[in-house]
């Protein structure tokens, strides 16, 4: 194991609240959710859980420390940071930029690179660069394995549930895989890319403390927020709208079951 501990960087942004109505509209040049500015936003599902299981990790292996990499717009951002800060010790790296689930994950798999590059005495030898294997809103599954690419990372994992940080220093790894079973890996140690899915570790209760803390280098990190430009690259999209929904509803009295089985599958096979 390293004896300085890990330097994890936690790839996150925020998604619009899942209970709140989508509906895309069109932007300039690509699209957009209409009311986007207006929607209430949470930190990422599956991102947050990279977050926890990088904060528990960290608090685990003295020497570590967690960074948090975030590309959104920086006013919806500081909103967020109110509550995610009251989560988890972490330093913010902010960008400013869309967070909308019609940019391309090419861009912004470079727009995140470039931003942990930059930061302050990284060591590669002792970088865990964690984040989620799927995302609310960018969901191409592709992104993490791309910043991992862009950042010389080979060692990647994909759908991880659990990491054990093992005497010799190895990482022993569990990958989803079909079935409902488990991929089980050894890794020797740092550098590794591990896309999260929901790990095993509960939401941790908010701690003012904590919040504090992590404020005193959030809000700086907002000002100095570097502007990026992220699209939708070379894709062309035509038209975006809300599926359709069809219903088709028939009230009718003593019919066997035998028959209604019947009418299904005829509706069906239509």
């Amino acid at each position: 194991m390293t004896t300085n501990g890990f330097q994890i960087v936690v790839c996150a942004s925020l998604v619009p609240d899942p209970l709140q109505t989508l509906e895309p509209a069109s932007g300039q040049g690509t699209p957009t959710l209409k009311n986007e500015a207006m929607l209430p936003a949470v930190l990422d599902p599956w991102a947050a859980h990279s977050l926890y299981e990088a904060a528990h990790l960290a608090k685990n292996v003295p020497g570590s420390k967690v960074y948090l990499v975030s590309l959104a717009p920086k006013a919806k951002l500081q909103q967020l940071m109110m509550t995610v800060a009251q989560k988890v010790p972490f330093e913010l790296v902010a960008l400013d930029g869309s967070a909308s689930g019609f940019t391309d994950a090419f861009e912004v798999a470079a727009a995140l690179a470039s931003a942990i590059e930059k930061i302050p005495g990284l060591d590669r030898s002792r970088l865990l660069l964690f984040g989620g294997c799927s995302s609310a809103s960018r969901d191409a599954g592709v992104t993490m394995q791309l910043v991992g690419e862009r950042l010389g990372i080979l060692d990647q994992f994909l759908a991880v549930d659990e990491l054990k940080v093992q005497s010799d220093g190895s990482l022993r790894i569990l990958e989803r895989i079909e079935g409902g079973r488990y991929q089980v890996s050894v890794c020797s140690g740092a550098p590794a890319m591990l896309a999260w899915a929901t790990g095993n570790l509960p939401e941790p209760a908010n701690s003012p403390q904590v919040g504090m803390q992590n404020m005193r280098v959030v809000m700086p990190a907002l000002q100095k927020a570097a502007s990026v430009s992220v699209g939708a690259g070379s894709i062309n999209y035509v038209n975006v709208e809300l599926p359709k929904q069809v219903r088709s509803t028939k009230v009718v009295k003593d019919v066997s079951a035998a028959e209604i089985a019947q009418e299904l599958f005829e509706w069906i096979s239509n």
